[in-house]
């Protein structure tokens, strides 16, 4: 595992490698998460090399400064990549980090070799009732945790497993480590305007998505958050795709499709089968 600091516009990005056999893979975290987010899919598919930036606002780039968007996260990514001396990667976005992926695939296509999406990147209406100026009310749990300090791991673990995570096992160590990397000193790693700006830009900003022309597979979980809650994807928006595959991940929830062991076999299936259908030899590291 190697990490990087890469310049961008108002600071660095941190990024975490975890060098496998596989060639590169971009990896976007969700609107309030962070790199450890990917933690699950590193123990399920050690063999994948995960590129795994900190995106602006959040973990350890907390402090980047500068107004957060879509085409910012685009634009970092961008810059990740060339610091890094990749030419193209597999990109996998996961929840608002699969809008990111689209936007960086429509921005720059010759640097996506295939997008895998899960629960998350596909257009789709904002939820009933939300509107421009609501954005911030609709995500108060996720600020909130940002407003008080948190002086033990446990009291922060039980919240988000009261809030937003109702599905996952507060004793999985891996969501320990996840929820240590949200923490310095007590406080949350996570800038509250950025989740709303980046949520506004998601729900309401124009998406690239019909101009990609690169193959894209799409995970999506049969809930929102918590059993039998009414999922992002509804059925009649999965029969409207017409998608390189479409995988429904039953018994899961939006965060369960990637924070738990299940979740995560399922998204490194997908990413094999993306690396597994591109000719060998490109999408590796360069000599930069």
């Amino acid at each position: 595992m190697t990490i990087d600091r890469v310049p961008v516009s108002g600071g660095d990005i941190v990024v975490e490698t975890h060098t496998g056999t596989s060639e590169p893979v971009l990896v976007v975290h969700g609107v309030s998460s962070q790199r450890m987010l990917w933690s699950w899919l590193h123990a399920e598919s050690p063999h994948l090399t995960l590129v795994a930036p900190d995106l602006r606002g959040r973990g350890d780039s907390v402090d980047v400064t500068g107004p957060s968007s879509l085409t910012r996260h685009a634009d970092d990514l961008d810059a990740v990549m060339d610091a890094l001396g990749l030419d193209s990667v597999h990109v996998c976005g996961m929840s608002m980090g699969a809008f990111v992926a689209v936007e960086f695939a429509a921005r720059y296509p010759s640097r996506v070799k295939s997008l895998v999406l899960v629960d998350g990147g596909v257009p789709v209406p904002p939820p009933a009732g939300l509107t421009q100026d609501n954005v911030a009310a609709a995500f108060a749990d996720k600020i909130a945790r940002t407003q008080q300090r948190w002086n033990d791991i446990e009291d922060y673990i039980e919240f988000l497993v009261s809030t937003s995570l109702p599905l996952l096992d507060p004793a999985d160590p891996l969501l320990r480590t996840y929820a240590e990397h949200d923490l310095a000193d007590g406080s949350i790693r996570l800038s509250s305007a950025a989740v709303v700006a980046d949520a506004t830009d998601v729900f309401f900003g124009a998406s690239r998505f019909r101009e990609l022309t690169m193959p894209i597979r799409f995970l999506h979980a049969q809930w929102s958050i918590g059993a039998d809650s009414a999922p992002m994807y509804s059925p009649q928006d999965i029969d409207a795709l017409d998608l390189t595959s479409i995988t429904p991940m039953p018994g899961l929830d939006h965060a369960g499709t990637i924070m738990t062991s299940v979740g995560a076999a399922a998204v490194g299936e997908t990413i094999d089968e993306a690396i597994d259908a591109e000719p060998e030899g490109v999408g590796h590291f360069t000599d930069a």
